[in-house]
């Protein structure tokens, strides 16, 4: 029998409004973490978004703080905006009984606001890391009284570069505060973080089995990747979508498929990084509220979304980690509701789908995309069904007018209603069915390929049967692509995902155009399309990958 809230040990202040949100037992995180907070424990949290996790943190180190006290009793530090906002709402809500007083603290903001607020005293920061040190450094926070620490996304601020910030800010701390890390993964940098920063944590994780929830759908499409936007609209020409989170790799990527999608018909709005904060806000209560059905966003620009009404998850882009993909999905399917979970897979990116269904210990299962005959079959039976509302309501008195004026004018019944149905048909001229190529299955590649090398070798009789040797050319395998280096590599802590993302966003090129990628100890080689080199290498002062500036050239 799960626990209440009251069992766990809670003030009744505290239980009374977790309980008065809607919630009537915890959470498993909920259940594990809170007891080791009340009792003092370091922890940490590996959880995701959509798990209850904040309450877990919020919950019992609220009920250790004093209400009007001096000076800063809980910071909770967090990666974006969104989740400092969404954070310090709840913990609000959760200590409305008990007196408490929370500020969120972020860019883009007046310091002024901030200042003055702090001035006149507050029991709970929720702040941005560059906010918050830069507060520090103007000594408007005070830190030294702190009696807890929580690091909210910690692998998503170490992708970000915050990771010096955090340390900078813990070293304004008192040594014997209570210190909680909640992160979706552990990476070696966040392991060696909690080793010099917790002191002997009490580790709580919520499995890959318990986060994809049975009643989300999961299913993939093998496409060719100029075809996404193509098999992305087939899908929502048949899908019945109530609202859509779509994610895509980089910002550029957002910006250009949310308008691909509007100039097809199909209404979408951006959420990334290059939104103001109220720019954002505007968009999430569109969306909340309805108005809008499809956000197109980034990962990190989807952190902290708390939003229970989304019925499909589309992965335009796969993830490049097998937890960011569990983590998307995560986003649908909640509150006892059924969810669906959409990737488009390039034959090049099957090695990446088995790795997620292994790290989820789920099968995703494979689907064909609809045809042209489908497609126009769906259309036709909408528009008779929305005629059969309308026959069946008949409230159609002025229109049945104007046909029987069209009948005395001797026009043939029947054409009238063609007539009318074609009209009534018109905005589908928005929405043209894209063809699709023909998709290579990878193993009719790899057996190609094999004949081909074969024949090469019988021709030439070279290696004598040897194992031919793997070498990292500086020129390109595939048409069209330049090879370019980074003068960065494993040794820098370089990932895929930094590569597409700073060259992405600073060459202003889409991310999905990006070709291969390859790490190697010191140097990172890539291949961009031939009509962007110029591009990307125009920006080479510019490039970033942890806060370390990158040189590019060709390779």
């Amino acid at each position: 029998m799960s626990k209440t809230f009251s069992q766990l040990g809670l003030r009744p202040e505290l239980v009374q409004a977790v309980e008065e949100r809607g919630y009537a037992a915890p959470t498993p995180i909920q259940a594990e973490v809170i007891p080791l907070l009340l009792a003092g424990h370091d922890v940490i949290g590996q959880a995701q978004t959509g798990t209850g996790k904040t309450a877990a943190f919020s919950l019992p180190l609220l009920q250790a703080i004093v209400p009007e006290g001096r000076t800063v009793q809980l910071l909770v530090v967090a990666p974006t905006r969104e989740l400092a906002l969404q954070v310090s709402r709840a913990m609000y809500e959760y200590g409305r009984f008990c007196g408490v007083r929370v500020l969120s603290i972020y860019g883009g903001q007046p310091y002024s606001r901030q200042i003055n607020r702090l001035r006149k005293g507050v029991d709970v920061v929720v702040g941005t890391p560059g906010r918050l040190l830069d507060l520090i450094k103007q000594n408007a926070l005070d830190l030294s009284q702190l009696q807890a620490v929580v690091l909210d996304e910690a692998d998503e601020m170490l992708s970000m570069g915050f990771i010096e910030d955090i340390e900078a800010i813990l070293a304004q701390t008192p040594a014997n505060r209570q210190t909680a890390l909640f992160s979706a993964t552990l990476p070696p940098e966040i392991r060696k973080l909690a080793d010099n920063y917790l002191h002997q944590p009490q580790v709580v994780s919520v499995t890959p089995n318990e986060l994809t929830v049975a009643k989300i759908a999961q299913r993939y499409y093998l496409v060719n990747e100029p075809d996404k936007l193509a098999a992305l609209t087939r899908l929502f020409e048949v899908e019945t979508i109530k609202s859509a989170l779509i994610f895509a790799r980089t910002r550029v990527g957002t910006a250009e498929l949310a308008s691909e999608l509007t100039a097809r018909g199909f209404m979408a709005e951006v959420l990334n990084g290059d939104l103001s904060q109220d720019a954002r806000e505007q968009v999430l209560n569109r969306f909340r509220r309805g108005q809008i059905a499809v956000l197109v966003a980034t990962d990190v620009a989807a952190r902290g979304l708390d939003i229970d009404d989304i019925s499909h998850v589309f992965n335009f882009d796969l993830p490049l980690e097998s937890e960011v993909y569990v983590h998307r999905i995560g986003r649908t399917g909640r509150a006892g509701k059924e969810g669906t979970a959409v990737s488009l897979i390039t034959p090049k990116e099957l090695w990446r789908l088995r790795k997620i269904e292994k790290y989820a210990r789920q099968k995703i299962e494979r689907a064909a995309l609809p045809t042209d005959e489908d497609i126009q079959a769906f259309r036709e039976a909408q528009l008779l069904e929305r005629m059969m509302v309308w026959l069946r309501r008949g409230r159609c008195r002025q229109e049945k007018e104007m046909v029987l004026r069209l009948v005395d004018e001797g026009f043939d019944l029947a054409d009238v209603a063609a007539a009318a149905l074609k009209l009534a048909r018109a905005e589908e001229k928005q929405r043209p069915i894209e063809p699709l190529s023909e998709v290579v299955e990878p193993q009719r590649e790899e057996r190609r390929g094999r004949e081909r090398r074969g024949s090469a070798r019988s021709g030439r009789g070279e290696n004598n049967g040897r194992r031919p040797v793997v070498e990292h050319s500086s020129r390109s395998h595939e048409q069209g692509m330049v090879r370019l280096v980074l003068n960065a590599g494993k040794v820098h802590g370089v990932r895929p995902n930094d590569v597409v993302g700073t060259l992405a966003y600073h060459a202003d090129i889409p991310g999905r155009s990006i070709g291969a990628i390859r790490i190697q100890e010191a140097q990172t080689l890539v291949d961009v399309p031939e009509k962007f080199v110029a591009q990307v290498l125009e920006k080479s002062d510019r490039y970033q990958i942890h806060r370390r500036s990158i040189a590019v050239e060709r390779a």
